[in-house]
């Protein structure tokens, strides 16, 4: 190999290096979806800790609508330059493809995973006045009323909605869905009683649960979490089957240089470890999960086959 040409290709190896390196060197847009939702929180926060971290402003741009939609296809759109970044979860990434006949991008190939951000329990919510105290009452009470019960979900798509479906399927409970437009409105119609249970985070739903003013029946999952111990699980009550999170995690737009992705993923992994970064997420109902971008990729596409199998089977498709 001539000289020129191979100091040409050690110039090309070392510029993505020296381009991580000095990244970030101007703000960086941070894409979230509905103001007040789980997502919200995990990119907020953050956001604040990486500003600290790289000296430069993260900012947090709120673009609510149709379940993240709208924001993926900004983020998907945008110069993978590491400058615009988004923070996700399963509405856009696991189960839009099977929602809708078509999407303004792909969830696989426009984006580079970088990190899982933060784990949600998804807790079955009932109002005060349903005469339940545990899954299987729950499942006799909804059996029994005519037109079914009722459940809310934020957005048709998100894990809300796909819990209530996974418990139709496994128990034959026959749950009415009633779509909204974020959880703050699911929230809102359940206090209210305009429906009378909700599949919702244990961020959501944890001060109305401690107050008294909802009743937690069961967490979806298989361990109890820690943010809400009292509530015991689907699987400690006889229905190991029945577990969903809501997760939030942040990605790129594809072709982002590998070299910025994994500088980002070292420096939010390293936050997500913090002790004070667990207890903060904990007083908000959530739970760090950090995880490097080969294991983010692989949980994404987990959550994907999941879903979308439960969607093919509830027959469920989005206009």
């Amino acid at each position: 190999m001539k000289a020129h040409t191979l100091l040409a290709a050690v110039f090309a190896c070392a510029a993505p290096l020296v381009l991580a390196q000095n990244y970030p060197q101007r703000p960086v847009r941070l894409i979230a979806g509905s103001a007040g939702s789980t997502g919200d929180f995990s990119a907020r926060y953050i956001a604040q800790r990486l500003s600290e971290r790289w000296r430069q402003q993260v900012v947090v741009d709120n673009r609510p609508a149709v379940g993240g939609i709208v924001a993926a296809e900004i983020v998907a759109k945008s110069n993978p330059d590491g400058y615009t970044l988004i923070v996700s979860g399963i509405s856009a990434h696991a189960s839009a493809q099977y929602l809708f006949k078509s999407l303004p991008f792909d969830p696989v190939r426009d984006f580079a995973p970088i990190s899982n951000l933060t784990n949600s329990g998804i807790v079955l919510a009932v109002v005060p006045s349903v005469p339940a105290n545990n899954v299987r009452d729950f499942i006799a009470y909804a059996k029994t009323k005519a037109g079914g019960v009722n459940y809310a979900s934020s957005v048709a798509g998100s894990s809300s909605h796909l819990a209530g479906e996974l418990f139709n399927q496994l128990t034959g409970a026959g749950l009415v869905h009633i779509p909204f437009k974020g959880a703050g409105y699911s929230m809102t119609a359940l206090m209210t009683g305009e429906v009378q249970s909700a599949f919702l985070s244990t961020t959501t739903t944890g001060t109305q649960v401690r107050a008294g003013r909802l009743r937690a029946l069961a967490l979806l999952g298989t361990q109890r979490y820690a943010g809400m111990p009292e509530v015991p699980t689907a699987a400690e009550q006889g229905y190991a089957g029945l577990e969903s999170y809501v997760w939030f995690g942040l990605f790129a737009p594809a072709r982002t240089p590998a070299a910025i992705v994994a500088k980002i993923n070292r420096d939010v992994v390293a936050i997500l470890r913090e002790p004070e970064t667990k207890q903060a997420m904990l007083t908000q109902g959530a739970e760090p999960a950090p995880m490097t971008p080969a294991e983010f990729d692989a949980f994404v596409k987990s959550e994907s086959v999941k879903w979308g199998r439960v969607i093919r089977a509830a027959k469920i498709e989005v206009q």
